[in-house]
């Protein structure tokens, strides 16, 4: 049963320091009478007994009050947007109508209680957000867009107070829903704080010990990263001192959330996130000398640290499309250590906590909501394309908020973008197709980088070529990018084609070397006859030598006399056409033929397929080729599938006798934290390992602080091959290792 939101005593004093507080904030922008009518509405409202606590017992008139606050201080919104957020209720439970609220508050302040009443009415009938409603709700949120600024502020309101109240199911849907819908928002608005609020909160519900374990951390490791920053800018300050700047500085710890996305995204833990900060310089500067001013710290900061120019960013040329204006430069710090640097005035650092609102506090800028309303005008398109459904709109948002993009450079210093995630692939198809076409690699930074690499933002790419390179199915699972994979699908049918008409002509010489003129029908009964489908998969069987020109006339001459004369084959029930090879006579040869592997067998040629390098003890299966022996392959080998789909009468199944008495090539994946000294251990417990040799190594570095590479070791058999892989695993640093 619901709670009707009498003032309790202990929320008493609440209220009162809550008003106070507002009144501080907004009085210089209210009308003279604007609050005494405020309060005369809200005692109407409470004597009504129609006001209810919400579902975690809070009140919603100090509520709103609190909002409000929020909605004055943080984001920084005026005298209509405060009165509608005290205000909204009163309309809600009939106290005052929209006719009064009009005329004596104003058109706005009515406009924005009808948004608020709009979303209100979808909670009530559900309380989450789901694809029927959320079409309703962005059209609520474009009505005005103040509206979207103080639902951002009821959200942080709600997410500050739930720790200990309500139900835990409720506080995480709550939690999930500022996770995924109000944080992303606030981020798009460019309500930086607010965001990073909305951010941590959601995981001190949803994932509390991730949350209070990072907290505990960073305390442990505050002293130390204090001292560090302070020894860092204290010869900035100096500098910047001498030349006659007037500015401050702070060092910020990156929040919560981010450093916990950081440990999932490079699989590591908080030791090994190094980049806990950023120091920012806050000029307070003219409006008309504020890039000279910033440009000028940049000039000093880059003649005292070694910067890194590939990680510059300016946003002070052409601001972001939420108004942030700032400029990013990285340098090297002492010991070693690369530290970001963000240089803004006073105005910029307003805009870029509080967001596209603070704007408006501000004489003499110019066009301060063209680009929230060119955002909001793009929803709004969208919200009335009535050929988008519910669920693909919800994609479509989700979509813009969450993507952004990278900006990758070629050797000369030309400028690409690209869709977050794009690797290296996708950059080479971005350049040229042909480049893309004959890419093997390339250079990243310098460093020799794999086609999957991802890129990141003002990453400098090198693309590396083959003339013998060409586009594989796999690749399809690298590409991100429309133009990668398109052409990469057109490349393979073209292969494919080739590959085809290249086998057909091949087998029409040789039925005309033996003087047969094919028959179609002949033909189709044939391929079915050998367990292919396609056409196309025939005739690449025969392209990759799987099939033997000789045995497919053979067979097909078989069938010519069958038809011929049926009197021949009378002893068989089964025609040749209903006849599929890889059924019944298939099980008839795995359960009968067993290939026994073993170093004194004699009188069968049989190899180990390099495909997939069975070594002693691994499950196998032995596959008999036209002229090359039997090759014994893993049970888990990539063409595993493929033989015994297509060719099943060539299995034989296979197994090990004695002991292993050779050793084996096998290579190994190894990834982890590029610490010092850490391939010295791999090495040296390899070196160690009675039985094992060291064949090759190589390891790569990259700018996030792993490494990943290859090893190649000689060894004995499967077990061995477990306790090494188990060994080298339990190397600190050490993330994964794979055969």
């Amino acid at each position: 049963m619901k709670e009707v939101a009498t003032i309790r005593e202990e929320e008493k004093q609440e209220f009162l320091a809550a008003f106070r507080t507002l009144q501080g904030l907004v009085d210089d922008v209210l009308n003279p009478d604007d609050f005494h009518k405020i309060k005369e509405n809200l005692a109407s409202a409470v004597k009504s007994d129609m006001l209810y606590r919400d579902k975690f017992g809070l009140n919603p008139i100090l509520f709103d009050l609190q909002t409000a606050i929020i909605t004055a201080e943080e984001i920084g919104l005026n005298r209509a947007s405060i009165v509608s957020i005290l205000m909204h209720d009163c309309v809600a439970i009939g106290v005052i109508d929209i006719e009064y609220v009009r005329r004596e508050f104003g058109e706005d302040v009515a406009k924005i209680i009808k948004g608020l009443l709009r979303v209100n009415d979808l909670y009530a009938k559900n309380p989450s957000i789901e694809t029927e409603n959320f079409r309703d709700l962005l059209l609520s949120f474009a009505e005005d867009m103040r509206v979207i600024f103080i639902i951002i502020a009821d959200r942080v309101n709600l997410m500050r107070q739930i720790k200990d109240k309500g139900e835990e199911e409720e506080r995480k849907r709550v939690a999930t829903e500022a996770a995924h819908l109000y944080a992303p928002l606030a981020h798009k608005l460019g309500l930086y704080l607010i965001k990073r609020e909305l951010e941590d909160l959601s995981l001190k519900y949803l994932e509390s010990d991730v949350f209070y374990m990072i907290k505990e951390k960073l305390s442990a490791t505050r002293e130390v990263r204090d001292q560090y920053i302070a020894n860092f800018i204290a010869p900035i300050e100096q500098k910047l001192t001498e030349a006659g700047l007037k500015f401050h500085i702070k060092g910020r710890t990156k929040s919560i959330h981010s450093i916990w996305q950081k440990m999932k995204k490079q699989k590591c833990k908080f030791d090994g996130i190094y980049d806990l900060f950023a120091i920012r310089v806050i000029l307070d500067s003219d409006l008309d000398k504020e890039k000279q001013d910033c440009w000028q710290v940049f000039s000093i900061v880059t003649d005292m640290y070694r910067p890194n120019p590939k990680r510059l960013r300016d946003w002070l040329s052409v601001p972001k499309s939420n108004g942030y204006e700032s400029l990013h430069i990285t340098v090297m710090g002492p010991e070693g250590k690369w530290v970001e640097i963000q240089i803004r005035t006073e105005r910029m650092d307003e805009i870029a906590e509080r967001g596209l609102a603070a704007h408006w506090r501000y004489k003499g800028v110019k066009d301060s909501g063209n680009k929230l309303e060119e955002w909001l005008k793009d929803i709004r398109s969208a919200l009335e394309n009535q050929t988008t459904t519910d669920e693909q709109l919800v994609d479509q948002f989700k979509v813009d908020l969450y993507s952004d993009e990278v900006f990758v450079f070629t050797p000369k210093g030309d400028l690409f973008k690209l869709p977050k995630g794009a690797t290296v692939l996708d950059f080479a198809f971005q350049i040229h197709t042909n480049v893309g076409s004959h890419c093997v690699g390339g250079k990243v930074n310098g460093k020799n980088a794999h086609i999957r690499t991802v890129l990141q933002s003002g990453d400098q790419v090198e693309i590396l070529t083959s003339p013998k390179q060409l586009p594989k199915r796999d690749w399809l699972n690298i590409a991100i990018t429309s133009k990668a994979r398109s052409k990469i699908r057109q490349s393979l049918t073209e292969q494919e084609m080739k590959v085809s008409t290249f086998a057909k002509e091949t087998l029409e010489r040789k039925f005309k070397n033996k003087k047969i003129e094919p028959d179609e029908s002949v033909m189709m009964r044939l391929i079915k006859r050998l367990g292919y489908k396609h056409v196309a998969e025939f005739y690449k069987a025969i392209a990759e030598e799987i099939l033997d020109l000789n045995t497919v006339i053979e067979q097909y001459q078989e069938i010519v006399a069958r038809d011929a004369n049926p009197s021949a084959f009378s002893g068989e029930q089964r025609s040749a056409d209903t006849y599929v090879a890889t059924q019944q006579d298939d099980r008839t040869l795995e359960g009968s033929d067993v290939l026994v592997l073993d170093n004194n067998l004699k009188g069968v040629e049989y190899s180990l397929a390099k495909c997939c390098n069975p070594i002693y003890g691994d499950d196998v299966f032995g596959f008999v080729t036209i002229n090359r022996g039997i090759k014994v392959h893993r049970k888990d080998c990539p063409n595993a599938d493929r033989l015994r789909e297509h060719m099943g009468y060539r299995i034989l199944r296979a197994r090990w006798a004695g002991k292993g008495s050779k050793q084996y090539p096998v290579t190994l994946h190894v990834v982890g934290h590029d610490d010092i000294g850490i391939v010295n251990n791999i090495t040296s417990i390899i070196n160690h390992e009675k039985g094992v040799m060291l064949r090759g190594i190589s390891i790569q570095s990259s700018e996030d602080g792993l490494f990943s590479g290859t090893i190649t070791v000689m060894i004995a058999d499967q077990q061995q091959l477990t306790q090494m892989i188990k060994k080298i695993s339990t190397v600190k640093g050490v993330k994964n290792v794979t055969r």
